[in-house]
C-alpha cells in the first residue's frame, strides 16, 4: 500500500508553491486593496495600528506559514490523487477542486453568518481559486512523473 511519508515530499515544489501563492496575493490584494478595504470596514489608519506607523509584518508571516501548510496539504492531493505522479494539469485541477469543494463553501458560510458583503467573498474567493490553481501548477510541474 502506498502511503505519502514526509520522506517522499519535494520540499523545495512546496516552498516554491507557497511562494507562487504569496506573491499572486501581493499582486491580487495591490490591486484590489481598495475594494477589499471598503468590503471589510477597515482604514488605512487601522491597518497601520495604533502607533500609526507601518503595517504589522505579522499577518504577512502568518500568511506564508499558511500558505506552506496548504502548499503541504495539496501536495498530498496531487500526490494521492494522481498516484504517485504528478503532472501540472492533474495539480491545478486538483487545487480547482478544492477550492470547489472545501475553500468557497467554507467561505461563503463564514460569510452569510458574519454578515460580510458578498464583494469579499468576491475577492478572498476569487484570490484562493488562483492561489490553489497556481500551488497545484506548481506541485504538478515539478512533483515526480
Amino acid at each position: 500500500m502506498n502511503v505519502l511519508v514526509f520522506g517522499s515530499v519535494d520540499y523545495w515544489a512546496v516552498f516554491l508553491a507557497a511562494v507562487a501563492a504569496s506573491a499572486l496575493g501581493a499582486v491580487w490584494y495591490r490591486i484590489l486593496a481598495k475594494p477589499w478595504m471598503a468590503a471589510t470596514g477597515m482604514t488605512d489608519e487601522m491597518m497601520k495600528g495604533d502607533a500609526g506607523g507601518t503595517r504589522s509584518p505579522l499577518p504577512f508571516v502568518l500568511a506564508f506559514v499558511a500558505d506552506l501548510v496548504i502548499a503541504l496539504a495539496l501536495y498530498g492531493v496531487v500526490w494521492h490523487v494522481g498516484g504517485g505522479h504528478f503532472a501540472a494539469k492533474s495539480g491545478v485541477i486538483a487545487g480547482v477542486l478544492c477550492w470547489l469543494g472545501f475553500i468557497i463553501p467554507t467561505m461563503a458560510v463564514n460569510g452569510a453568518f458574519a454578515r460580510r458583503r458578498p464583494v469579499l467573498l468576491g475577492i478572498d474567493g476569487g484570490y484562493w481559486l488562483l492561489a490553489l490553481a497556481a500551488m497545484g501548477a506548481v506541485i504538478g510541474a515539478m512533483g515526480p512523473a
